[in-house]
């Protein structure tokens, strides 16, 4: 019981203190670095997006589906619905203040690896935080520890493309499966990597470009129809996120600052958890564009937080609260809460589409960060043999997934997405003039 409580304050004190400090601190001064305001001017913002190179063989938009897969589905609706359930409605805010900040943070990230990447004999690129860290960081405090420091980061990404990126993604599919059992749930799964790996890992992003806009057209279309016709309860949810951000009242004396810590928290981190603006790990999927200037793909890296939290975790934190607000639904505590918030308005038939969308955002998530992962282990090896271990190791972790404890993966994906923004962001802060120079020159240097 105490080892449990040290662990839990421990955690609280890593995902609810340290990382969104450094998350905020480091997005507002990178803001300012870059000029964000100028940078989304719409003019210029939608220019870049479509200024792409000729002849593109990994165009910077299947670069960003690839990024997508890795963070949509799970994170919009599993994450949100967790968010709000362990910090309240105020968690909202959070991951809102969050997403602005992080806007900066994902440029910044996307920019340097795209900057300091290398390229493959094929004419591919490969590259990520760990390249970054290890060619780039190295200017700044060093060779010999900058090699040290790539190296533990690749260790992370690796993890972290099993835990988070496959164990939670399969858990969370498991989950809208019932009545199947989630072992049947989780095999299906790892049938399905399995023929992907065997398709191409590199091809992933084939896939993904087919999957991801037309799943997330779908989600849109869905929670329209659940936000419009309660559009009166728009006002009254607003207010509610408002204020339990921010909650100061004699009544709840001492609790209040734990309350808004939690708030923060849990706002902040199944933020990270959804859009992976400052883990590091969507950069390696940047990183392989054809790009005009790391400036170019910079600007879609803003893309994909904004399509990722900023319009759907929003939709979906409204539907939630919407449901809420109908029907308290929030009282039964229900890992299923968004599905179910999709239910009581558009019935079963809601739920079955919504349940089914969530299993192909998982399967898409796994390779996506399958695809993470050994880029990672490619960092250290190029061995056939080391990689197909990889594999067969990805495709039990989905089984794996699929039955394990979901307070157990919490927070072991947690901890694993904390430490890995620590490094990244420390290693953003070190290199924060030169993020600034390729916004000020939009890739012209």
């Amino acid at each position: 019981m105490t080892v449990g409580i040290w662990w839990d304050a421990f955690l609280g004190l890593l995902s609810g203190t340290l990382v969104p400090v450094m998350l905020l601190g480091c997005g507002l001064v990178l803001s300012c670095r870059i000029r964000i305001p100028k940078i989304l001017n719409p003019r210029s913002f939608f220019g870049k997006l479509a200024d792409i190179p000729e002849n593109s063989r990994n165009t910077p938009f299947k670069a960003v589906s690839t990024a997508l897969a890795g963070t949509l589905g799970v994170g919009n609706i599993t994450g949100v619905s967790a968010a709000i359930l362990q910090g309240g409605a105020g968690a909202v805010f959070w991951m809102w203040m969050g997403a602005f900040f992080s806007m900066a943070v994902k440029y910044g990230e996307v920019a340097l690896a795209v900057r300091y990447r290398c390229t493959n004999r094929d004419g591919t690129h490969t590259g990520g935080a760990m390249y970054t860290i290890r060619d780039g960081l190295g200017k700044y405090i060093g060779s010999g520890r900058a090699f040290a420091l790539g190296n533990v980061f690749a260790v992370l990404c690796i993890v972290n493309s099993l835990v988070t990126g496959t164990i939670v993604q399969a858990n969370a599919a498991a989950d809208v499966c019932t009545p199947v059992p989630e072992w049947v749930c989780g095999v299906f799964l790892a049938v399905l990597v399995l023929a992907a790996s065997i398709y191409g890992i590199r091809r992933v992003g084939d896939i993904t470009v087919k999957l991801i806009p037309a799943l997330t057209v779908l989600y849109i279309l869905l929670s329209f129809g659940v936000i419009l016709p309660n559009i009166s309860l728009f006002p009254a949810i607003l207010s509610r996120i408002l204020k339990e951000a921010f909650t100061f009242s004699s009544v709840q004396g001492g609790i209040t600052g734990f309350t808004i810590r939690e708030a923060v928290r849990f706002g902040i981190t199944r933020g990270i958890f959804s859009n992976e603006a400052g883990c590091g790990t969507s950069p390696t999927a940047h990183a392989a564009a054809d790009t005009k200037s790391p400036h170019h793909q910079g600007i879609y890296g803003i893309f994909e937080v904004f399509c990722d939290t900023i319009l759907l975790c929003s939709l979906t934190a409204f539907v939630i609260l919407t449901a809420d607000m109908r029907y308290g639904i929030l009282s039964a505590g229900s890992p299923l809460t968004t599905l179910e918030a999709y239910a009581l308005f558009g019935g079963m038939l809601s739920y079955r589409i919504l349940g089914f969308s969530v299993v192909l955002f998982a399967y898409s998530s796994i390779l996506a960060q399958l695809y993470y992962g050994i880029t990672a282990l490619q960092y250290f090896s190029a061995s056939c043999r080391i990689r197909r271990c990889y594999i067969g190791i990805t495709i039990l972790c989905t089984v794996i997934g699929a039955v394990i404890s979901p307070e157990l993966m919490w927070n072991t994906a947690d901890l694993v997405v904390s430490v890995m923004t620590c490094l990244n962001i420390a290693v953003l802060w070190i290199m924060r003039k030169e993020i600034g120079e390729i916004a000020r020159t939009g890739g012209n240097s």
